[in-house]
């Protein structure tokens, strides 16, 4: 066997080992909250042993910013968000209102994965320095995101008259929040798909104006 097929088989039980721990702390995050999850407790779950979880991630917030990741994109790949497929089809997309409904679509599909999991980290943040610095972190990172998908529509002349790029991106990081998905879903019992549509229109109505066609 030569030393790159080695290498490539080494690489990817690499891989399988830390998707086997991210799941298993996905799993145990969500059940029984951030500060009753071990390390040890994800290890077993892994089916590995605890300095595996420690080689791979070192401490237990890494190990949740890491399922954080996963679930935001979908998979492992290390993309950053402005660098996702739907993101780039937003900017190519003329129409305003057409790239508003593609944004508020595919949150929607992130909220899905990851909006729980935003739950364990805003009920830690209050006693833990570390989940408190990555709820700054997610909240930073979001704002961001919805800031520049302002700047997308300011670009396409979307925007209403009179209405700022810095009050377009308020309005979006406010509205189009995991707080507002998991009380619609959770909360009040609504489907994601009325939450979605529910909230295009919101927004469109709020952004951009009256649709003139």
């Amino acid at each position: 066997m030569s030393e790159s097929v080695k290498t490539n088989r080494r690489t990817a039980q690499a891989r399988a080992t830390r998707l086997r721990i991210i799941d298993s702390a996905r799993t145990l995050f969500l059940d029984h909250g951030y500060a009753a999850t071990t390390l040890e407790r994800i290890a077993e779950g892994a089916g590995v042993a605890v300095q595996t979880v420690y080689f791979h991630f070192g401490n237990k917030s890494t190990v949740l910013k890491e399922v954080m990741d996963v679930l935001s994109v979908g998979d492992d790949a290390p993309v950053p968000l402005l660098e996702w497929p739907w993101v780039r089809q937003v900017r190519e997309e003329p129409d305003a209102r057409r790239a508003l409904a593609i944004w508020v679509r595919n949150s929607r599909l992130v909220f899905g994965r990851v909006a729980p999991l935003l739950s364990v980290v805003r009920d830690a943040a209050g006693a833990d320095p570390d989940m408190a610095a990555q709820w700054r972190v997610n909240q930073d990172q979001r704002y961001l995101a919805h800031r520049t998908f302002a700047e997308i529509l300011a670009a396409k002349n979307g925007l209403r008259r009179g209405l700022t790029v810095s009050k377009a991106a308020d309005v979006i990081f406010t509205l189009l929040s995991p707080e507002v998905y998991l009380l619609a879903t959770r909360e009040r019992g609504w489907g994601p798909v009325r939450w979605q549509t529910w909230l295009t229109e919101l927004l469109a109505n709020d952004l951009l104006g009256p649709d003139p066609r």
